[in-house]
């Protein structure tokens, strides 16, 4: 049904930039959100950004402000997660999510892609 594939983590030095990409397929809804989230061992996964499939909202999480970017292109089924002036504390797996229109809850996710900051 939903299918999301994550791309675009690596090894950085501190202050570089990536941007990650999740490729998108069974999202069809304007309603539909698509959020990036982030899990270190030993922590629960973190929630760090959300777009709306149709553009009418994006939401940040208050500790992410400034520096992540998320956005999407629709005809390319595609949401990113731009990542400025990275920190070794943003080490991490980060996964992307959906939510369909009629749930709360995230319930669809990939498989995650490593982000790896040295310092």
């Amino acid at each position: 049904q939903v299918q999301l594939i994550e791309s675009g983590g690596g090894l950085v030095q501190a202050g570089d930039s990536l941007r990650l990409s999740c490729a998108a397929s069974g999202l069809t809804g304007s309603n539909d959100d698509v959020g990036w989230f982030r899990q270190v061992p030993g922590k629960e996964r973190e929630f760090v950004a959300g777009i709306n499939w149709g553009g009418n909202g994006i939401f940040y999480a208050d500790s992410m402000t400034g520096q992540f970017t998320i956005s999407r292109d629709n005809g390319k089924n595609t949401v990113y997660l731009q990542m400025n002036s990275l920190k070794p504390e943003d080490t991490a797996v980060y996964y992307c999510a959906a939510r369909l229109a009629h749930r709360f809850e995230y319930d669809y996710w990939g498989q995650g892609t490593q982000v790896t900051v040295s310092s």
